[in-house]
């Protein structure tokens, strides 16, 4: 799509919210609803992406207003079922399922990934089942039930960010622990990534691995950027914005 404006202004806040004018008119989301923003911080952020294009507007380069876009028309309203899509991950998650060998990646894993499954135990009173293999492994209902009762904490925007990690990382533990602070972007991406890692160092990467991890690492990023912008006090509870 061409740019179809000139000027990028932000406006409120009003009613708690800020928006962002493109020309003098609010910007809306695919939905057709205002992009309304909670923090003035996460509004300089979006507008910064607007301003930023060119002749043609390139969406992947404004993770930001899409992330924004998804909180306000699938998470805001649908949150039971992103809720149940996240739970999912309870039964799957990456960092319950550990290799047999060899010894030095069963370490490696155990070195990373164990401290994240305890943790969560600790934060949130989620006891995860830790397992070798891939065979899948049944996870305890009252690990379930209490990741559940974690995310309906979150508000719209926090629960965006953890979804955006979960499927970025493959790990809802990881997504908690990236917007809670346990993790920062870089710990989670290479949490995220450590097989692919090992399996490079041994016999090397190929070009769309390389692409692959490049893409999923940008998303890591963008989310802990998300939820720290989109704090009340701008870095807050997560990671600075720059």
């Amino acid at each position: 799509m061409k740019r179809f404006y000139k000027t990028v202004d932000i406006e409120g806040p009003t009613d708690g919210v800020w928006r962002i004018l493109l020309d003098g008119r609010p910007v809306r989301t695919p939905g057709r609803v205002h992009l309304d923003i909670a923090t003035d911080a996460l509004a300089e952020a979006i507008a910064a992406e607007w301003r930023a294009q060119s002749e043609k507007i390139d969406p992947n380069s404004m993770p930001l207003t899409s992330l924004a876009s998804t909180a306000a028309d699938r998470v805001g309203p649908l949150r039971g079922p992103v809720t149940d899509q996240l739970l999912g991950f309870v039964q799957s998650d990456m960092v319950c399922y550990r290799a047999d060998s060899p010894r030095e990646l069963v370490a490696r894993q155990d070195a990373c990934w164990q401290p994240l499954v305890d943790w969560l135990e600790q934060r949130f009173d989620a006891r995860l089942t830790v397992t070798s293999g891939v065979m899948p492994v049944s996870q305890p209902e009252a690990a379930g039930r209490a990741v559940r009762a974690a995310l309906a904490a979150l508000d719209d925007d926090a629960l965006t960010a953890v979804s955006c990690a979960a499927a970025a990382t493959g790990s809802l533990v990881l997504a908690l622990a990236l917007i809670e602070g346990r993790l920062d972007p870089e710990a989670a991406i290479e949490a995220a990534h450590l097989d692919e890692l090992w399996q490079a160092e041994q016999w090397g990467s190929e070009d769309h691995a390389v692409e692959r991890r490049a893409v999923t690492s940008a998303d890591i990023v963008a989310a802990a950027r998300y939820h720290a912008l989109s704090r009340p006090v701008a870095g807050g509870g997560g990671f600075p914005g720059a």
